[in-house]
């Protein structure tokens, strides 16, 4: 099991296939998606990674949360979060996910959180039919009906699907297709659309019913951490080590 994406919602727009024809995609950001942290079962008592995206101001973060950057050594991120995966998929710490990570005609499920609706009907928030047209309603066609029973149990369940706040949720959508991956501009290209608003974050990870296509990158499609270059010991110049050396050695005495 890979690791997915942490990626912000652009907008949607359209690309034409090879028959001409044009494919709605949503697009997704990579900003600095990098590994934060690892979770192994000896100490977490799960395997998972966890991935850090966007750029944060330093004074807008906890000082605890200064402290796990600056242990991972990455900036202070906007947006972090897990991914489970498996034993042979964790990825350094420091690395940073690249968007050919999928590949194009894969299936994924995307997670975001939906557009805030406020307070909806029953219709529009649960799909629900309404009550009849004519003959006996009046003035509350739109209604979701009943909702109790009678004196056993005389009350409304928990849970009973009625008016309410819609929206601002979150929503996961299964098996979308991924149309195209631009690595260098570091953008995916879903087909449909996501939930969540523009400049949202989403994340992105393969399908879990479906299988995995061959060719994908394992563990992980990632650029490794800079890694800080070693100093070079000092050498004395070779003069004085010739001068060092012809010295006579002092005598010591007890």
């Amino acid at each position: 099991m890979r690791t997915g994406l942490l990626a912000k919602k652009v907008g949607m727009t359209r690309v034409f296939n090879d028959a001409g024809q044009h494919v709605p995609v949503t697009v997704l950001q990579l900003d600095n998606c990098q590994v934060v942290a690892q979770r192994t079962n000896e100490k977490d008592g799960y395997t998972a990674l966890q991935l850090g995206a966007g750029g944060r101001k330093v004074k807008n973060v906890s000082k605890a949360m200064r402290g796990h950057f600056a242990k991972a050594q990455v900036e202070p991120k906007m947006k972090v979060a897990e991914f489970r995966v498996s034993e042979d998929a964790l990825v350094e710490v420091g690395s940073e996910l690249t968007a050919d990570h999928f590949i194009s005609g894969q299936k994924v499920d995307v997670v975001g959180t939906s557009k805030g609706k406020g307070f909806a009907g029953a219709m529009k928030r649960h799909n629900f039919g309404g009550l009849r047209a004519s003959h006996g309603v009046s003035i509350s066609h739109r209604s979701h009906g009943s909702t109790g029973q009678c004196q056993d149990p005389g009350r409304v369940f928990k849970g009973k699907k009625m008016a309410g706040h819609m929206g601002d949720a979150r929503t996961t959508v299964q098996n979308l297709e991924v149309v195209e991956t631009r690595a260098d501009e570091g953008l995916i290209l879903v087909r449909g659309g996501i939930p969540g608003s523009k400049e949202g974050w989403v994340l992105i990870s393969d399908a879990t019913k479906k299988a995995l296509p061959e060719g994908l990158p394992m563990p992980a499609a990632f650029r490794a951490p800079a890694k800080a270059e070693e100093a070079a010991p000092v050498e004395a110049p070779a003069e004085a080590a010739e001068a060092e050396a012809a010295a006579p050695a002092e005598a010591t005495e007890e």
